[in-house]
Formats: C-alpha cells, structure tokens, sequence
C-alpha cells in the first residue's frame, strides 16, 4: 500500500453536496433556515446553487435524470457529493482502473462533463478539478444572480467540515476500503458504542489532504437501532448527516435558533455537571452551552485545551440531519459526546416506540 499521507488522486477538499426531493419547495425553507441563499442557476437544468461561506449545496430537480431517480428511491435527500481533485480527468481515469464504476453525467451543448463515479448508496461521486474563484464550474454552468452576494455569511458556516454516511452491517469495511483503494484515505477513529437497548460501530476516515472527512456507520450486532432505522426510512445505505464548521458556535447557534432551525433533544444536566470533571480548566461558559444544548468534547491535558463544540439539527430532509461545530485544535469527531448522541437519539425511539424500553420488555 501506499504511505498513508501521498495524496494520489490530488484531493482538495469538498466542492459541494447536491439534493434531490421528489418536488420543489421540500428543501429550500430548510436550506434558508440554516442560512444558506441561493446565488445562481443553472444554464439549461432545473439546478440550483446554493451557498454560506464556501460550503455550496446544489438542488436538482432535473426530469429523467439521476437526481430525479433518487428522489423516487429515497424522497428528499443527498444524492451526490463533489471532491476538488488536481486533475479531474487523471482522478478519474485511475478511480476506474481501481475499479470504480463510472456514470455518465448528461451535459448539453457547451456545457461541462464532469467525471464522476458511483458511491455510497448509488449516489453520484463528482470529480472537480475547476473550483478557483472566476474559473469554477458554476462560471461556466451557471448565472449569477444580480445583487446577491456570491459568498452570503449567512449564519456564519464557512465549511463543509465532514459527512457521515450510514451502511447496511456488515459493510463498513467494504466502504471504507473503497475509499482507501480509490483514494488513498485512512482510518483516524474507531468507536463502538454501546447504548441502553442498541449499539454501533463508526468507523472515521479521512483524506489525505486532511479536509474530507467521511465517517462510516453500521449497526451493531443485535438490530433495532437508530442505524437500522435509518435504513429502513431512507430506503438504503447514504449520507446520515452533513456537517458544518464556524468561529463562534454560540452565535451561530443563536442565528440558527432565530431562522427557526430545530436542534435534536438536549442531553440530560448531569452531562454539563460532569464536564468540568471530564475536561478540567476548559474554559468555556458552561452556561451557555446548556442553554444551548451545545455539546463539549476534546482534551485538557497538559494545560493546553483542545476543544470540540458541536450540536445537531432534528431530522431535516427525511432521516437526514445536520450537524454544527466550531474547531478549537480539536480535529476528531465528538468521540466523548458520541455515546451521549447516540443515547438522546435513543431517548427519542422509545419516546416514538420505534424501540421497546426496558420497562415495556419486562411486561
């Protein structure tokens, strides 16, 4: 194998997401909601760009295409992601050596074709190699809107930080040996959580260029948990949840709470009793994050604290939902709020009787 950190494939980073839904109007109040605005459309398609900061997301509701297939299969959903890569055309021609499956992606007269692959789910894997300010794809594909700013702060999201896609059991390692094989990705975590009545298994991986970043989930052995669930509602295997990076979570949170965006159910108060016990000297306003329900994760050690803020939205597209996080040298995933997650997701089963409580079983 390769050494761990050559980047091959010549990654850079995302270069959008792009969603789908049965009919227009399902995912734009939720895209406004969390601050994004929509900057330009698409020459000849029913596509849109929509963007905060550098995160872009594209909606498609092109007839008879890929997106409008998906849609069918799994309703308002993810049906593709887009990786900037050095050179778009070598990134593809050695994906396929490697054993990728192509798809043709429809273009029309001067527009561009643009490489992609099969991934997760069916979903689309787009391969961008134009992504530089004045010389991108949406240049060329797409007009701007008048008198709309090109880059919108928006709630103050500037990054697509990662997504976390969720896979049948038994096939986390399938996946994450694609995008080892393909991409020269490695494994940074591992987690094996264990709830009350459920359990799974995430593996993190990441790219070589240190900015894509896809965690893989699957359930545990036993069935019936949030992963299963997932599955059945999504009707497949894809992306659980997107993420977005800022400065200043507490300030976004406060504008995302204002646009009317719906945030997953808090956890329980002894988790900020104990936060001082888990990471002792962090510094942050230990009241304000609960009022919040903002979450904190990293490491105190040695005097110099680490830190991860992050909080969820409630399921937004479907099962989909989105995560919101602000970076404090902390480059892992919430590992120490990831069982206390998965127990609120777990909480809310019950709450739906998606899952039996411990209580119910024993009568």
């Amino acid at each position: 194998m390769a050494d761990l950190f050559e980047n091959p494939m010549g990654l850079d980073g995302f270069e959008f997401v792009e969603f789908t839904a049965p009919k227009k109007g399902i995912i734009e109040p939720i895209f406004e909601a969390m601050g994004f605005s929509k900057v330009a459309v698409h020459r000849s398609k029913a596509v849109e760009l929509w963007r905060q900061g550098d995160i872009n997301f594209i909606t498609n509701y092109e007839p008879n295409s890929h997106a409008s297939y998906y849609a069918e299969e799994h309703g308002p959903s993810a049906c593709g992601l887009a990786f900037r890569v050095k050179d778009a055309q070598f990134a593809y021609n050695e994906a396929i050596k490697k054993g990728a499956q192509p798809v043709d992606v429809f273009t029309g007269p001067m527009e561009l074709r643009l490489p992609a692959i099969k991934g997760i789910g069916g979903a689309t894997l787009y391969l961008i190699d134009r992504y530089e300010e004045g010389k991108s794809i949406y240049d060329i594909d797409f007009e701007w809107l008048e008198g709309v700013d090109r880059h919108p702060e928006g709630c103050g999201f500037h990054t697509l930080d990662h997504l976390t896609h969720n896979v049948y059991r038994g096939r986390m390692d399938y996946w994450a040996d694609y995008y080892t094989k393909l991409f020269n990705f490695r494994e940074i975590r591992y987690f094996d959580i264990k709830g009350e009545y459920t359990g799974l298994l995430s593996k993190a991986m990441t790219a070589p260029d240190g900015k894509i970043r896809i965690p893989l989930n699957e359930e545990a052995a036993g069935g019936g948990g949030q992963i299963e669930e997932f599955l059945m509602a999504y009707n497949g295997e894809g992306i659980q949840h997107i993420a977005f990076a800022c400065d200043d979570l507490l300030a976004c949170w406060d504008k995302l709470k204002a646009r009317g965006t719906k945030f997953m159910t808090a956890p329980p108060g002894t988790y900020y009793e104990m936060l001082e016990e888990r990471l002792p000297g962090h510094g942050e306003p230990t009241d304000e994050l609960r009022a919040r329900g903002i979450l904190l994760d990293g490491t105190t050690e040695g005097g110099q604290p680490r830190l991860l803020l992050q909080i969820f939205s409630e399921a937004a597209l479907g099962p989909v939902f989105f995560e919101f996080i602000q970076r404090k040298e902390d480059e892992g995933f919430g590992e120490g709020n990831f069982k206390a997650l998965f127990e609120s997701i777990e909480r809310d089963q019950v709450a739906r009787g998606v899952i039996a409580s411990k209580e119910e079983v024993a009568s």
